[in-house]
Protein backbone atom coordinates (compact mmCIF):
# COMPACT_ATOMS: atom_id res chain seq x y z
CA UNK A 1 0.00 0.00 0.00
CA UNK A 2 1.24 3.48 -0.87
CA UNK A 3 1.23 6.08 1.91
CA UNK A 4 0.70 9.75 1.07
CA UNK A 5 2.38 11.98 3.67
CA UNK A 6 1.20 15.59 3.72
CA UNK A 7 4.23 17.83 4.26
CA UNK A 8 3.57 20.95 2.19
CA UNK A 9 2.61 23.45 4.86
CA UNK A 10 4.69 26.16 6.48
CA UNK A 11 3.00 25.92 9.85
CA UNK A 12 1.86 29.46 10.57
CA UNK A 13 0.71 28.62 14.10
CA UNK A 14 4.18 27.38 15.03
CA UNK A 15 6.01 30.50 13.86
CA UNK A 16 8.72 31.67 14.24
CA UNK A 17 10.20 28.16 14.33
CA UNK A 18 9.00 27.56 10.77
CA UNK A 19 10.61 30.72 9.41
CA UNK A 20 13.29 28.75 7.57
CA UNK A 21 12.01 25.17 7.58
CA UNK A 22 8.59 23.56 6.96
CA UNK A 23 6.83 22.48 10.14
CA UNK A 24 7.02 18.74 9.29
CA UNK A 25 10.83 19.08 9.19
CA UNK A 26 11.15 20.51 12.70
CA UNK A 27 13.23 18.22 14.94
CA UNK A 28 11.70 15.60 17.21
CA UNK A 29 14.42 13.63 19.02
CA UNK A 30 16.86 12.36 16.37
CA UNK A 31 14.85 13.02 13.20
CA UNK A 32 12.32 15.43 11.68
CA UNK A 33 8.70 15.22 12.73
CA UNK A 34 7.56 13.83 9.37
CA UNK A 35 10.19 11.08 9.56
CA UNK A 36 8.36 9.64 12.57
CA UNK A 37 5.22 9.56 10.42
CA UNK A 38 7.16 7.86 7.63
CA UNK A 39 8.51 5.29 10.09
CA UNK A 40 5.00 4.51 11.34
CA UNK A 41 3.80 4.04 7.75
CA UNK A 42 6.71 1.76 6.81
CA UNK A 43 6.32 -0.29 9.99
CA UNK A 44 2.64 -0.72 9.08
CA UNK A 45 3.57 -2.09 5.66
CA UNK A 46 3.73 0.90 3.31
CA UNK A 47 5.42 -0.11 0.04
CA UNK A 48 6.04 3.45 -1.17
CA UNK A 49 5.98 6.92 0.35
CA UNK A 50 4.50 9.81 -1.62
CA UNK A 51 5.50 13.06 0.05
CA UNK A 52 3.38 16.10 -0.80
CA UNK A 53 5.68 19.12 -0.57
CA UNK A 54 5.35 22.88 -1.01
CA UNK A 55 6.89 25.39 1.40
CA UNK A 56 10.69 24.93 1.59
CA UNK A 57 10.29 21.68 -0.36
CA UNK A 58 14.03 21.15 -0.77
CA UNK A 59 14.39 20.49 2.97
CA UNK A 60 12.08 17.49 2.61
CA UNK A 61 13.68 16.26 -0.59
CA UNK A 62 17.21 16.54 0.81
CA UNK A 63 16.31 14.49 3.86
CA UNK A 64 14.37 11.64 2.23
CA UNK A 65 15.97 11.44 -1.21
CA UNK A 66 14.69 8.68 -3.50
CA UNK A 67 14.52 6.03 -0.79
CA UNK A 68 13.94 5.97 2.95
CA UNK A 69 14.57 2.81 4.96
CA UNK A 70 14.73 0.88 1.67
CA UNK A 71 11.26 2.15 0.75
CA UNK A 72 10.86 4.10 -2.51
CA UNK A 73 10.03 7.78 -2.11
CA UNK A 74 8.34 10.02 -4.67
CA UNK A 75 7.20 13.63 -4.46
CA UNK A 76 4.15 15.64 -5.43
CA UNK A 77 4.04 19.44 -5.29
CA UNK A 78 1.11 21.36 -3.85
CA UNK A 79 1.63 24.79 -5.35
CA UNK A 80 -0.69 26.57 -2.91
CA UNK A 81 -1.90 25.19 0.40
CA UNK A 82 -5.63 24.97 -0.22
CA UNK A 83 -6.69 22.11 2.04
CA UNK A 84 -6.08 18.43 2.58
CA UNK A 85 -8.15 17.20 -0.37
CA UNK A 86 -6.14 19.51 -2.63
CA UNK A 87 -2.91 18.14 -1.14
CA UNK A 88 -3.93 14.53 -1.80
CA UNK A 89 -5.13 15.48 -5.29
CA UNK A 90 -1.61 16.75 -6.00
CA UNK A 91 -0.41 13.18 -5.43
CA UNK A 92 -3.09 11.52 -7.57
CA UNK A 93 -0.72 10.78 -10.47
CA UNK A 94 1.29 8.59 -8.11
CA UNK A 95 -1.73 6.52 -7.05
CA UNK A 96 -3.24 3.44 -8.66
CA UNK A 97 -6.53 1.59 -8.26
CA UNK A 98 -5.16 -0.01 -5.09
CA UNK A 99 -6.03 1.28 -1.58
CA UNK A 100 -3.80 4.06 -0.30
CA UNK A 101 -3.16 5.69 3.07
CA UNK A 102 -3.07 9.41 3.88
CA UNK A 103 -1.19 10.63 6.98
CA UNK A 104 -0.45 14.14 8.18
CA UNK A 105 3.27 14.84 8.25
CA UNK A 106 2.90 17.05 11.31
CA UNK A 107 1.17 14.41 13.46
CA UNK A 108 2.69 11.76 15.68
CA UNK A 109 1.01 8.36 15.69
CA UNK A 110 1.87 5.27 17.66
CA UNK A 111 3.03 2.68 15.09
CA UNK A 112 0.83 -0.19 16.35
CA UNK A 113 -2.31 1.88 15.76
CA UNK A 114 -1.24 2.77 12.22
CA UNK A 115 -0.72 -0.94 11.51
CA UNK A 116 -4.31 -1.58 12.67
CA UNK A 117 -5.51 1.28 10.47
CA UNK A 118 -3.82 -0.22 7.41
CA UNK A 119 -5.29 -3.64 8.15
CA UNK A 120 -8.84 -2.23 8.47
CA UNK A 121 -9.00 -0.51 5.07
CA UNK A 122 -11.01 1.52 4.23
CA UNK A 123 -10.69 3.19 7.60
CA UNK A 124 -10.56 6.46 9.52
CA UNK A 125 -8.31 7.00 12.55
CA UNK A 126 -9.89 8.50 15.64
CA UNK A 127 -8.83 9.45 19.13
CA UNK A 128 -10.92 9.46 22.30
CA UNK A 129 -11.24 12.99 23.74
CA UNK A 130 -13.07 14.33 26.76
CA UNK A 131 -14.48 17.37 24.95
CA UNK A 132 -14.79 16.78 21.19
CA UNK A 133 -16.52 20.08 20.36
CA UNK A 134 -13.37 21.59 18.85
CA UNK A 135 -12.76 18.63 16.53
CA UNK A 136 -14.29 16.86 13.62
CA UNK A 137 -16.30 14.13 15.37
CA UNK A 138 -17.05 10.68 13.99
CA UNK A 139 -20.62 9.45 13.79
CA UNK A 140 -20.75 5.67 14.01
CA UNK A 141 -23.35 2.90 13.80
CA UNK A 142 -22.90 -0.87 13.94
CA UNK A 143 -19.12 -0.51 14.07
CA UNK A 144 -18.85 1.68 10.96
CA UNK A 145 -18.29 5.38 10.33
CA UNK A 146 -21.50 7.01 9.08
CA UNK A 147 -20.32 10.63 9.03
CA UNK A 148 -17.96 13.29 10.34
CA UNK A 149 -19.43 16.40 11.96
CA UNK A 150 -17.18 19.47 12.27
CA UNK A 151 -17.00 21.10 15.72
CA UNK A 152 -20.54 20.18 16.82
CA UNK A 153 -22.17 21.78 19.84
CA UNK A 154 -23.68 18.38 20.66
CA UNK A 155 -21.09 15.79 19.60
CA UNK A 156 -22.47 12.44 18.44
CA UNK A 157 -19.51 10.60 20.01
CA UNK A 158 -16.20 11.18 21.79
CA UNK A 159 -14.23 10.03 18.74
CA UNK A 160 -12.30 12.93 17.23
CA UNK A 161 -11.00 12.64 13.68
CA UNK A 162 -7.24 12.11 13.92
CA UNK A 163 -6.49 12.94 10.28
CA UNK A 164 -5.23 9.53 9.17
CA UNK A 165 -7.10 7.50 6.56
CA UNK A 166 -6.96 4.48 4.32
CA UNK A 167 -8.93 5.06 1.11
CA UNK A 168 -10.10 2.58 -1.50
CA UNK A 169 -8.46 3.00 -4.88
CA UNK A 170 -11.71 4.50 -6.28
CA UNK A 171 -11.17 7.57 -4.10
CA UNK A 172 -8.37 8.70 -6.41
CA UNK A 173 -11.15 9.86 -8.75
CA UNK A 174 -13.12 11.59 -5.97
CA UNK A 175 -10.50 14.11 -4.85
CA UNK A 176 -11.90 17.13 -6.66
CA UNK A 177 -14.43 18.47 -4.18
CA UNK A 178 -16.23 21.83 -3.86
CA UNK A 179 -14.53 24.65 -1.99
CA UNK A 180 -15.63 24.81 1.63
CA UNK A 181 -16.95 27.85 3.50
CA UNK A 182 -13.44 28.54 4.77
CA UNK A 183 -12.02 28.55 1.25
CA UNK A 184 -10.34 25.12 1.30
CA UNK A 185 -10.85 21.71 -0.28
CA UNK A 186 -11.59 19.34 2.59
CA UNK A 187 -10.61 15.69 2.82
CA UNK A 188 -13.75 15.07 4.87
CA UNK A 189 -15.79 15.66 1.69
CA UNK A 190 -13.88 12.79 0.10
CA UNK A 191 -14.53 10.64 3.17
CA UNK A 192 -18.26 11.39 2.85
CA UNK A 193 -18.20 9.91 -0.68
CA UNK A 194 -16.31 6.84 0.57
CA UNK A 195 -18.81 6.35 3.42
CA UNK A 196 -21.67 6.37 0.89
CA UNK A 197 -20.02 3.59 -1.10
CA UNK A 198 -18.06 1.45 1.38
CA UNK A 199 -18.17 0.23 4.95
CA UNK A 200 -15.58 2.44 6.65
CA UNK A 201 -14.03 1.22 9.91
CA UNK A 202 -13.14 3.58 12.77
CA UNK A 203 -9.75 2.76 14.29
CA UNK A 204 -9.06 4.28 17.69
CA UNK A 205 -5.43 5.32 18.14
CA UNK A 206 -3.68 4.45 21.38
CA UNK A 207 -1.69 7.67 21.19
CA UNK A 208 -1.73 10.67 18.85
CA UNK A 209 -0.42 14.22 18.83
CA UNK A 210 -1.18 17.02 16.40
CA UNK A 211 1.90 19.25 16.42
CA UNK A 212 0.47 22.61 15.44
CA UNK A 213 1.75 25.06 18.06
CA UNK A 214 5.15 25.54 19.71
CA UNK A 215 4.37 23.82 23.01
CA UNK A 216 3.12 20.79 21.07
CA UNK A 217 6.57 20.46 19.50
CA UNK A 218 7.91 20.38 23.04
CA UNK A 219 5.36 17.65 23.85
CA UNK A 220 6.42 15.70 20.74
CA UNK A 221 10.02 15.72 21.92
CA UNK A 222 8.98 14.66 25.41
CA UNK A 223 7.14 11.69 23.86
CA UNK A 224 9.92 10.48 21.60
CA UNK A 225 12.82 11.23 23.95
CA UNK A 226 11.12 9.01 26.53
CA UNK A 227 11.81 6.09 24.17
CA UNK A 228 15.59 6.63 24.18
CA UNK A 229 17.99 3.86 25.11
CA UNK A 230 21.33 4.91 26.55
CA UNK A 231 24.09 5.10 23.95
CA UNK A 232 27.41 6.92 24.26
CA UNK A 233 29.15 6.94 20.88
CA UNK A 234 30.68 10.41 21.08
CA UNK A 235 33.61 11.87 23.00
CA UNK A 236 32.50 11.86 26.66
CA UNK A 237 34.90 13.06 29.35
CA UNK A 238 35.63 10.70 32.22
CA UNK A 239 34.72 13.60 34.50
CA UNK A 240 31.19 13.93 33.07
CA UNK A 241 28.21 12.45 34.92
CA UNK A 242 25.57 11.05 32.55
CA UNK A 243 22.50 9.61 34.26
CA UNK A 244 19.76 7.50 32.73
CA UNK A 245 18.67 7.46 29.08
CA UNK A 246 21.29 9.72 27.51
CA UNK A 247 22.41 9.47 23.89
CA UNK A 248 25.65 11.11 22.77
CA UNK A 249 26.02 10.57 19.05
CA UNK A 250 29.27 9.95 17.24
CA UNK A 251 30.91 13.33 16.61
CA UNK A 252 29.41 14.98 19.70
CA UNK A 253 31.50 16.16 22.66
CA UNK A 254 30.70 16.21 26.38
CA UNK A 255 33.32 18.12 28.42
CA UNK A 256 34.47 17.67 32.06
CA UNK A 257 32.11 18.68 34.84
CA UNK A 258 28.96 18.15 32.78
CA UNK A 259 25.88 16.54 34.34
CA UNK A 260 23.19 15.22 31.99
CA UNK A 261 20.04 13.66 33.39
CA UNK A 262 18.10 11.82 30.70
CA UNK A 263 16.13 11.51 28.66
CA UNK A 264 18.39 13.68 26.55
CA UNK A 265 20.17 13.47 23.23
CA UNK A 266 23.33 15.27 22.11
CA UNK A 267 23.53 15.00 18.35
CA UNK A 268 26.59 14.77 16.11
CA UNK A 269 28.68 17.93 16.02
CA UNK A 270 27.14 19.32 19.21
CA UNK A 271 29.15 20.13 22.32
CA UNK A 272 28.20 20.40 26.00
CA UNK A 273 30.32 21.95 28.72
CA UNK A 274 32.47 22.28 30.57
CA UNK A 275 30.47 22.41 33.81
CA UNK A 276 27.03 22.46 32.19
CA UNK A 277 23.83 20.92 33.54
CA UNK A 278 21.29 19.37 31.15
CA UNK A 279 18.11 17.78 32.48
CA UNK A 280 14.60 16.85 31.51
CA UNK A 281 13.54 15.84 28.01
CA UNK A 282 16.16 17.81 26.08
CA UNK A 283 17.32 17.75 22.47
CA UNK A 284 20.66 19.37 21.66
CA UNK A 285 20.63 19.14 17.88
CA UNK A 286 23.49 18.94 15.41
CA UNK A 287 26.27 21.51 15.83
CA UNK A 288 24.53 23.17 18.78
CA UNK A 289 26.64 24.35 21.71
CA UNK A 290 25.95 24.45 25.46
CA UNK A 291 28.85 26.11 27.24
CA UNK A 292 30.35 26.78 30.65
CA UNK A 293 27.99 26.97 33.65
CA UNK A 294 24.85 26.77 31.47
CA UNK A 295 21.70 24.97 32.60
CA UNK A 296 19.29 23.58 30.00
CA UNK A 297 16.05 22.04 31.22
CA UNK A 298 13.37 20.28 29.15
CA UNK A 299 14.16 22.21 25.98
CA UNK A 300 14.94 21.92 22.28
CA UNK A 301 18.07 23.56 20.86
CA UNK A 302 17.93 23.26 17.09
CA UNK A 303 20.83 22.97 14.68
CA UNK A 304 23.61 25.45 15.37
CA UNK A 305 21.97 27.05 18.43
CA UNK A 306 24.51 28.40 20.93
CA UNK A 307 24.10 29.06 24.65
CA UNK A 308 27.72 29.61 25.55
CA UNK A 309 28.01 30.56 29.21
CA UNK A 310 26.29 31.50 32.46
CA UNK A 311 22.74 31.13 31.13
CA UNK A 312 19.51 29.33 32.02
CA UNK A 313 17.07 27.96 29.43
CA UNK A 314 13.99 26.11 30.66
CA UNK A 315 10.98 24.59 28.82
CA UNK A 316 11.91 26.48 25.67
CA UNK A 317 12.44 26.08 21.93
CA UNK A 318 15.47 27.72 20.30
CA UNK A 319 15.57 27.83 16.50
CA UNK A 320 18.50 27.32 14.19
CA UNK A 321 21.65 29.35 14.77
CA UNK A 322 20.31 31.23 17.77
CA UNK A 323 23.04 32.85 19.88
CA UNK A 324 22.30 33.60 23.54
CA UNK A 325 24.72 36.11 25.04
CA UNK A 326 26.35 35.37 28.39
CA UNK A 327 23.96 35.56 31.30
CA UNK A 328 20.77 35.30 29.24
CA UNK A 329 18.07 33.96 31.53
CA UNK A 330 14.71 32.48 30.57
CA UNK A 331 11.83 32.71 33.04
CA UNK A 332 9.51 29.73 32.70
CA UNK A 333 7.07 30.18 35.59
CA UNK A 334 4.45 32.83 36.34
CA UNK A 335 4.33 34.17 39.88
CA UNK A 336 0.60 33.40 40.08
CA UNK A 337 1.22 29.77 39.05
CA UNK A 338 -1.28 30.08 36.18
CA UNK A 339 -0.53 28.34 32.86
CA UNK A 340 1.70 30.29 30.50
CA UNK A 341 0.01 31.71 27.39
CA UNK A 342 1.36 32.48 23.91
CA UNK A 343 0.17 34.59 21.01
CA UNK A 344 -0.86 32.30 18.15
CA UNK A 345 -1.88 34.11 14.96
CA UNK A 346 -3.07 37.10 16.96
CA UNK A 347 -4.91 35.20 19.70
CA UNK A 348 -3.64 34.66 23.22
CA UNK A 349 -3.78 30.91 23.81
CA UNK A 350 -3.01 28.95 26.96
CA UNK A 351 -0.30 26.32 26.67
CA UNK A 352 -1.93 24.45 29.59
CA UNK A 353 1.59 24.25 30.96
CA UNK A 354 2.50 25.65 34.35
CA UNK A 355 6.08 25.87 33.13
CA UNK A 356 6.88 27.19 29.70
CA UNK A 357 9.70 29.47 28.63
CA UNK A 358 10.29 31.12 25.26
CA UNK A 359 10.02 30.41 21.55
CA UNK A 360 12.98 31.79 19.64
CA UNK A 361 13.16 31.95 15.86
CA UNK A 362 16.26 31.28 13.76
CA UNK A 363 19.26 33.64 13.91
CA UNK A 364 18.11 35.48 17.03
CA UNK A 365 20.86 37.09 19.10
CA UNK A 366 20.47 38.19 22.73
CA UNK A 367 22.70 40.69 24.48
CA UNK A 368 24.50 39.72 27.68
CA UNK A 369 22.35 39.48 30.81
CA UNK A 370 19.08 39.60 28.87
CA UNK A 371 16.01 38.38 30.77
CA UNK A 372 13.13 36.80 28.83
CA UNK A 373 9.62 36.49 30.28
CA UNK A 374 7.55 33.28 30.07
CA UNK A 375 5.64 32.98 26.80
CA UNK A 376 7.74 35.48 24.86
CA UNK A 377 8.35 34.84 21.15
CA UNK A 378 11.35 36.32 19.35
CA UNK A 379 10.96 36.42 15.57
CA UNK A 380 13.65 35.32 13.15
CA UNK A 381 16.69 37.59 13.32
CA UNK A 382 15.47 39.57 16.35
CA UNK A 383 17.97 40.99 18.86
CA UNK A 384 17.94 42.15 22.46
CA UNK A 385 20.14 44.73 24.16
CA UNK A 386 22.56 43.94 26.99
CA UNK A 387 20.69 43.82 30.28
CA UNK A 388 17.29 44.14 28.59
CA UNK A 389 14.15 42.67 30.16
CA UNK A 390 11.89 41.36 27.37
CA UNK A 391 8.27 40.95 28.46
CA UNK A 392 6.49 40.88 25.09
CA UNK A 393 6.97 39.39 21.66
CA UNK A 394 9.53 40.89 19.32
Amino acid sequence: MKAVLLAAGEGTRIRPLSADVPKPMLPVADRPLVAHTADAAIDAGATELVLVVGYEADAVRDYFGDSYRDTPVSYAVQERQRGTADAVAAASDHLTDEPFAVLNGDNLYDPDSIARLFDAAPAVAAVEVDDPRNYGVLETADGAVTGIVEKPEEPPSTLANAGAYVFPGDARDWLEVPESDRGEYEITDVIARVIDTYTVTPVTLERWLDVGRPWELLSANEWKLADLERRLDGDVSDDADLRGAVVVEDGATVEPGVVIEGPAIVRSGASVGPNAYVRGATLIDRDASVGNAVEIKNSVLMTGATVSHLSYVGDSLLGRNVNFGAGTTVANLRHDDEPVSLDVKGDRVSTDRRKFGVVVGPDVKTGINSSLYPGVKLSAGATTLPGEVVDRDR
